[in-house]
């Protein structure tokens, strides 16, 4: 369905539909509720009528036949207005993100985080508030690792161009990417992909045809004799025994068959939304070549994704039957269990090769799905340039923001990178902004290079590695000061530069050493990353890294953030400007916040 109107107003729209189509069904469900209450007593009066009256039994085929209408169209009401109420936390959600209210909610991505990755953790990518939790509308957890690896693994340009064409094909579908939210968050499933595809493709538990024909015959012959003992044609004795070789033939696989039954439970409901989201994808076309190639791929020898995945499910709900006191006795009779196993384990023969397969499908829809939703949220987030270079990274931006940072606080700045200057030294007082923008810079090429819009008027970059010292920490367990942790992660950055086109992002350069060290081994430093084709910022409040530019000119280019004090309050406007900072406001925080500093001697 194309957007009638701006984002808010469509999701705003479509948030008092839904929640009106619940109430309405809520008020339907007490409906039938009432109506199967009513025609239970109906029922039991007129049982009572059949038992001591001499009414006629019947009368009762009309409530019962009733009765169990009632019941299917009550759970079938009761789907429908669960699928809704997702469908109202699905607009929610969009909304609280539109209004940047979205932090803490949605997953956050923190079984992914990996504080020896060259970026992740510095730029926020996973965790409370992380850019995984502002993207992520994955249902399955195939998508949320599809999503997670395009995060921490950038794309070459033809995998960027790819993903923004499916992007851009997906984002007026506000029809489809509803239902796709909708698709199972009732039955999610803790299942990891790994261990989904090692339970599919595990050897089989049971083996040969025989024991379901033994069970088959033995059941019907058990029955009979039942049936027997009850009508007079046979003794106890023969039931008994009958009986007593049932149990132990059912005993002999129980040890194999419970396990089985109760190893395919989280497989089922993760397969359920699994195929949920495969009957979505496959109910559309797309002029996406990536999308149609996705469509076409969820089409299996046994049926559809969707329909092989509802065989498994109505297995599990089979097996679950035999725990009805009422259903048990028949259970043990038909070895109900032991049929359910080989089922199983032939839906595992029949499909089991296939699931990771359909996973990575999967997931990669609902990756795109989160790109397509992400696009239509932001209709002035345009999508990135990629540029052209046979050697140097280019990485030219106009009115930067960063995507995590409220849209009415964020301060846009424009940074330019390439052949003049290949690093530019940010300086600035504590707490100016230089750390923002460093990380405005890596946020915008993780989401760029993953075929998302960015947060800015224009981005021209090219395809590169990235590699950042933002927040390295101290390790007690590893024996590792952050100096020398930061040391470990700049001979990785300079590793990768070797390697091809890298883009990196120093805050503090070796700021846990002395001034001298400091300044000589950043000198050496970006002379080896630029040497090797890298460009980049280093941010320092350090005067005499700023020097480094002036000598390093025109590779190297001094900008910084200004402050003013007011009042007693430290004030920034968080916009670069030309040169390096001439001041420092330490002093003046500490004086701020009431320590006592006593001026220097004059």
């Amino acid at each position: 369905m194309p957007p009638a109107s701006d984002p808010h107003t469509t999701y705003q729209r479509l948030l008092d539909e839904r929640r009106r189509e619940a109430a309405a069904l809520m008020r339907r469900a007490d409906q039938l509720s009432h109506g199967r209450l009513v025609t239970f007593f109906v029922g039991v009066g007129l049982a009572l009528g059949a038992l001591f009256a001499g009414l006629s039994s019947w009368w009762l085929v009309a409530p019962v036949a009733g009765f169990i209408g009632l019941v299917v169209m009550h759970d079938r009401v009761l789907l429908a207005r669960d699928r809704l109420t997702r469908a109202v936390a699905w607009y929610e959600h969009g909304l609280a993100r539109l209004e940047d209210r979205w932090p803490g909610m949605g997953a956050r991505g923190d079984q992914f985080a990996d504080a020896d990755h060259l970026y992740a953790q510095d730029l926020d990518l996973f965790g409370e508030g992380s850019l995984f939790q502002l993207l992520s509308t994955a249902q399955t957890r195939a998508g949320e690792g599809t999503l997670a690896t395009w995060l921490r693994t950038l794309a070459d340009r033809a995998e960027v161009e790819s993903q923004q064409e499916a992007a851009r094909d997906l984002q007026p579908r506000v029809a489809l990417l509803e239902q796709l939210a909708t698709a199972g968050a009732d039955v999610r499933a803790a299942v990891h992909p790994t261990s989904l595809v090692e339970w599919a493709t595990a050897p089989p538990e049971l083996h040969g045809v025989w024991p379901r024909i033994v069970s088959l015959l033995l059941g019907l012959l058990t029955g009979a004799l039942v049936v027997g003992w009850f009508t007079g044609a046979n003794g106890a004795t023969v039931m008994l025994l009958a009986l007593a070789s049932s149990a132990i033939f059912a005993r002999r696989f129980q040890v194999r068959t419970e396990p089985i039954m109760h190893a395919a439970a989280g497989p089922a409901r993760e397969l359920t939304v699994l195929g949920r989201v495969c009957r979505v994808l496959r109910e559309d076309n797309y002029a996406s070549t990536r999308l149609s190639a996705l469509r076409a791929s969820l089409e299996t020898a046994g049926g559809e994704v969707d329909q092989a995945a509802g065989r498994l499910r109505r297995l599990v709900e089979l097996y679950d039957w035999q725990h009805n006191l009422i259903f048990k006795p028949f259970a043990a009779l038909l070895f109900w269990e032991l049929q359910c196993a080989f089922a199983v384990e032939a839906w595992r023969r029949r499909h089991g090769a296939a699931v990771s397969g359909w996973l990575q499908h999967v997931g990669e829809f609902e990756a795109l799905s989160a790109l397509g939703t992400y696009t239509y949220e932001h209709p002035a987030d345009p999508f990135p340039e990629l540029a052209d270079t046979n050697r140097l990274p280019v990485y030219e931006a106009e009115a930067l923001a960063h995507p995590l940072i409220p849209a009415s606080d964020a301060v846009a700045n424009d940074v330019n990178l390439g052949k003049e200057p290949q690093v530019v030294i940010v300086s600035g007082s504590n707490m100016s902004g230089k750390t923002t923008l460093l990380r405005s810079v890596g946020v915008g090429a993780v989401m760029a290079l993953m075929g998302a819009p960015v947060r800015a008027r224009r981005l021209r970059l090219s395809p590169a590695a990235i590699g950042a010292t933002l927040r390295i920490e101290d390790s007690l367990q590893a024996g590792r000061s952050r100096f020398y942790a930061e040391v470990l992660r700049l001979g990785l950055i300079v590793k990768t530069a070797r390697t091809g086109p890298t883009l990196f992002l120093l805050d503090e350069l070796f700021h846990g050493t002395n001034s001298h060290d400091r300044t000589e081994g950043a000198r050496g430093l970006l002379h080896s990353l630029l040497s090797l084709g890298a460009v980049g910022l280093v941010t320092t409040h350090d005067l005499a890294l700023a020097e480094i530019a002036n000598r390093m000119a025109p590779a190297a280019l001094n900008v910084h953030f200004d402050d003013s004090l007011v009042e007693g309050e430290m004030r920034f406007d968080y916009r670069l400007k030309p040169g390096p900072v001439t001041r420092s406001n330490a002093l003046a925080i500490m004086r701020a916040v009431g320590l006592d500093i006593a001026p220097g001697e004059k």
